[in-house]
């Protein structure tokens, strides 16, 4: 059965970006990727859909700019980090989304944003206002004035919480492995792709998933997570290797890429 022909018809997309994406080895933002970032984006827009962007990587932009060659382990010294970082990643999608004229709109948000019934109102609404304007909403976490009562954890649970925020179609959550394996591929040459997912409890026994960068906060496990949370509120995930952002193309268009977590509506529509 073929769940992900659905995928062409899923309007409103959240795609998620991790800090190894658009960050170099050493720190750098990764200017390549980014603006490629912008164009498949921008183009998606054009063809008709509504696309918001949370994007990772404000400490890490901030550990470039300082020349750190390790990501601290203190809280004031990473939120320092990631008000510099914040900055730069923000003006940096800013020029590249300009040259397809879009503009964009930043949402900063910590997890009491989102459990507070009027914040998580006001923020709904702003999203949804951005989106009305044809504006792109950037969002991140707060990382300059969270602390472990407030914050997400990582940014794959904020764009899960997002996407149930703003009733999301689809959640692409990409990375730099190509979906949920067996094992770990970096280290296993055996290691399958899992393909589709249909309840993570089931269908990923027995896999220990594992793996994250040093810049990064968010293993495979918390993408398994997120995406369970999605699919649970009837919106789909794929997490793929997104170091090349035309994958959202192939995504949309229903071929197969990463792992398919397929939400209760979706296998319902693939069965009719």
């Amino acid at each position: 059965m073929n769940h992900r022909v659905i995928l062409k018809d899923k309007h409103r997309i959240i795609v998620k970006v991790g800090t190894a994406l658009i960050t170099q080895e050493d720190g750098r933002i990764n200017l390549l990727r980014i603006e490629k970032m912008a164009r498949v984006i921008s183009n998606l827009i054009s063809a008709g859909k509504e696309v918001i962007l949370v994007t990772s990587g404000a400490v890490g932009a901030g550990m470039g700019i300082m020349k750190l060659e390790k990501k601290p382990t203190g809280i004031v010294e990473k939120q320092a980090l990631a008000s510099i970082g914040q900055a730069a990643l923000l003006r940096m999608y800013e020029t590249f989304f300009n040259e397809y004229d879009q503009v964009i709109g930043q949402v900063l948000l910590t997890r009491d944003g989102i459990e507070n019934e009027t914040r998580r109102t006001n923020a709904r609404n702003t999203i949804n206002r951005l989106l009305e304007m044809n504006v792109i909403p950037v969002i991140n976490e707060n990382d300059a004035v969270s602390t472990e009562e407030i914050e997400f954890g990582d940014n794959d649970m904020l764009a899960a919480r997002v996407a149930e925020l703003i009733n999301a179609d689809l959640l692409i959550i990409l990375t730099n492995t190509d979906g949920v394996y067996t094992s770990n591929p970096h280290k296993n040459s055996d290691a399958k792709q899992v393909s589709t997912v249909m309840e993570a409890k089931k269908d990923l026994k027995g896999i220990v998933a594992e793996g994250t960068s040093d810049v990064g906060s968010g293993g495979m496990q918390s993408k398994i997570r997120a995406a369970e949370i999605c699919r649970k509120n009837n919106i789909d995930v794929v997490i793929a290797e997104g170091s090349d952002a035309d994958v959202l193309f192939d995504i949309l268009a229903g071929k197969k890429q990463g792992t398919h977590f397929v939400s209760k509506s979706t296998g319902i529509k693939s069965a009719l």
